[in-house]
């Protein structure tokens, strides 16, 4: 017998594990950008380009774009300056032809 009379569990959605994961990998994203400037003042070993472009591909491409604008690091480089608003917005895009393809 449970010792939680009358206490209802909370009912976790998908939703609530897709948002979860998403401000994860923005927050994972806007600390690496941090790091990597950190790293870059002092001659360090550096994160590759690449890591940026997977963690923006993952979702989380409102976290580096802020670090980047927050940092000031990697403002200079075209491709992500261009690069990362735009893969954002077809996240977005792909995103809304979907819920109106299949949930409306």
């Amino acid at each position: 017998m449970s010792d939680y009379v009358g206490v209802t569990p909370p009912n976790y959605t998908p939703y609530f594990f897709v948002t979860l994961a998403l401000i994860v990998i923005n927050v994972v994203g806007f600390v690496v950008c941090g790091i990597d400037k950190y790293k870059a003042k002092r001659s360090l070993w550096r994160i590759p380009e690449s890591t940026f472009f997977w963690l923006v591909l993952m979702g989380g491409a409102i976290g580096v774009y802020v670090g980047f604008l927050l940092f000031r690091h990697k403002t200079r480089h075209r491709r992500f300056m261009l690069g990362v608003p735009m893969i954002f917005i077809l996240q977005v895009t792909v995103l809304i032809f979907i819920y109106l393809t299949f949930y409306t």
